[in-house]
């Protein structure tokens, strides 16, 4: 395995780590507010609130990179699709699937993770979206 796919695989298990605490972070948050508000308002309160801690858990552990207010501010992009996935699940898994509203969020952000995954890295490591591209192969003698 090359230097560049073993750091790369190394980024999805971090990334992968870092998610379940989040999740966790997240889920906590929302069973705390849900009974003092209605659900989707604690839904996207926690969120946001997890959104921060996402941040800094992703740059220190995942991608191994500098916080800056830069990549702070650029950061809540990933968060914008994870947030469209999960919300349409939610409204989803709620209103058409007859889901508890304290178990949705759940399933709603397992669905979301690979692209967030995708586009945080994007954003969070220098270079990342020119890496992920196929070396162009060069060509050699053919053979018959």
């Amino acid at each position: 395995m090359s230097g560049g796919r073993k750091e790369q695989l190394g980024q999805i298990v971090r990334f992968a780590l870092v998610g379940g605490v989040n999740t966790g972070t997240f889920f906590g948050i929302y069973l705390l507010l849900h009974p003092w508000m209605p659900y989707f308002a604690a839904y996207s309160l926690a969120f946001v609130l997890a959104m921060v801690g996402s941040f800094f858990m992703n740059t220190y552990f995942t991608y191994r990179t500098r916080p800056t207010w830069k990549k702070f501010l650029l950061f809540p992009l990933t968060n914008v699709t994870n947030y469209v996935i999960q919300s349409a699940g939610l409204y989803a898994l709620v209103a058409w699937a007859g889901m508890d509203t304290r178990i949705a969020p759940l399933v709603a952000a397992v669905v979301a993770i690979p692209f967030t995954f995708l586009i945080s890295r994007r954003i969070l490591v220098p270079g990342a979206a020119r890496a992920a591209e196929p070396e162009p192969v060069e060509a050699g003698p053919s053979r018959v």
